[in-house]
């Protein structure tokens, strides 16, 4: 596996933060941890409200109309968004979403799937109440 190496620097400084005494005991928690928010979103069922938050380069070519034009695709599922500067090269989007879960989960690893797009978070709950 090669990593660039702010990649790595940046994990070696977690894995001293938290205490870890090998590289490899941290990757695979890392890629648990990846796994299991994988299958979570994955299992998603019924009415969903929640955010989508994404984290991307806005001088990478292009991806900044991606983003705008998957939100058109989904412009059913999605209430608002939300849109700040983080600083010179990173900006956070944050999508408001409801409805269905697996067009709420397409619409996250659309998302995800672009290029210049850093990171990207969902979270939702249920969009009915329980009595």
């Amino acid at each position: 596996m090669s990593l660039p190496r702010k990649l790595l620097n940046e994990f070696d400084e977690v894995l001293t933060d938290r205490g870890y005494n090998s590289r490899s005991k941290g990757i695979r928690d890392a890629l648990k941890d990846y796994i299991v928010r994988y299958q979570w979103m994955k299992d998603l069922e019924g009415d969903r409200v929640g955010i989508i938050a994404v984290i991307y380069d806005h001088h990478y070519p292009g991806v900044m109309e991606e983003i705008t034009d998957i939100q058109h695709q989904y412009r059913d599922h999605i209430n608002a968004t939300m849109h700040l500067h983080m600083s010179e090269k990173n900006c956070l989007e944050v999508i408001i979403v409801k409805g269905d879960a697996s067009e709420i989960r397409n619409l996250t690893e659309k998302i995800m799937s672009l290029k210049g797009v850093e990171h990207v978070k969902l979270t939702t709950t249920s969009s009915t109440k329980n009595n």
